[in-house]
């Protein structure tokens, strides 16, 4: 029952605690496929502000427990309204999905979806050096890993998509993990909860973005409860300090006796920060 509850609670991340009806500001491209894997489609939703659109995009990582699932776009407006209300474009993106999956098949999936944007930055109304990406616990990992670990694209791939870069300009992880050297091991009753896990443990240097931190890394916002049982707070204490070694620029926003999956007020003010944070570090070449 414990595992049941804690898979119930990482994947109750997908979704806001609370959905907005149809909005008329609001124009919503469902389902745009970027690529495809096992003969189905990679895709993500897209929702552009109607009116006043800033020319930024954000990301956001659709993945509790590493754990994808689609649900109607209309029932994510009240997660993304803060951020469209203040013109940003947002990509809701689904990756290959756990159990069938595992992290570093899900990582392949989330870089290939920010070089797909990039690619058809003009398309949506974006400007390909002004993407984010945003998620929470799973998501916040995924997060963290396109932050520390982006590439310029492979110049000689036959697919014009992996010929592009998967940098993004700033990052914000809620509860994230950070280190999977912990969980990827059969001792590990995490590695047992949560199939995404079950991956070569040689490979799990990789996958912990708090061993790849480098100077150059977009600025990163980490939010965290300090009561989180699930994924614990040193987690995102623990890359701060590496950011904070490396000269990164970066916060750590604390938020005193949140849990894992912020409601209420935690929730607000995590949202706030979240717009405020790309707003400062998306925008600045506009001005």
């Amino acid at each position: 029952m414990k595992s049941v509850f804690i898979a119930t609670l990482l994947a109750s991340i997908l979704l806001p605690v609370c959905s907005l009806s149809a909005d008329e500001n609001v124009k919503i491209t469902p389902d745009v496929v970027y690529g495809h894997k096992y003969g189905m489609a990679l895709t993500f939703d897209v929702y552009r502000p109607k009116e006043k659109p800033n020319g930024a995009g954000v990301l956001f990582m659709v993945s509790g427990g590493w754990h994808s699932r689609w649900t109607d776009p209309q029932n994510m407006l009240g997660w993304f309204k803060p951020l469209l209300d203040e013109g940003f474009t947002v990509f809701s993106v689904r990756h290959g999905s756990s159990p069938k999956f595992v992290i570093p098949e899900v990582v392949n999936d989330v870089r290939r979806s920010v070089r797909f944007i990039r690619l058809h930055a003009k398309d949506y109304g974006v400007y390909p050096e002004q993407l984010g990406v945003w998620g929470g616990s799973a998501g916040g990992h995924l997060s963290l890993v396109l932050g520390t670990t982006s590439d310029k694209g492979n110049p000689k791939a036959k697919e014009t998509v992996l010929r592009n870069s998967n940098r993004v300009a700033a990052v914000v992880a809620y509860y994230p993990p950070t280190d999977l050297r912990e969980f990827v091991n059969e001792k590990s009753p995490y590695y047992h909860r949560f199939p995404a896990l079950q991956f070569d443990f040689d490979l799990a240097d990789d996958f912990s973005p708090v061993l790849h931190v480098t100077p150059d890394d977009p600025p990163t916002l980490l939010i965290h409860g300090d009561q989180d049982k699930l994924v614990p707070i040193s987690h995102s204490e623990n890359i701060m300090k590496q950011f904070q070694d490396q000269k990164v620029q970066a916060e750590l926003l604390i938020i005193k006796d949140a849990a894992h999956g912020f409601q209420g007020e935690d929730k607000t003010r995590a949202s706030q920060a979240v717009v405020r944070w790309f707003k400062q570090h998306l925008l600045k070449k506009q001005e």
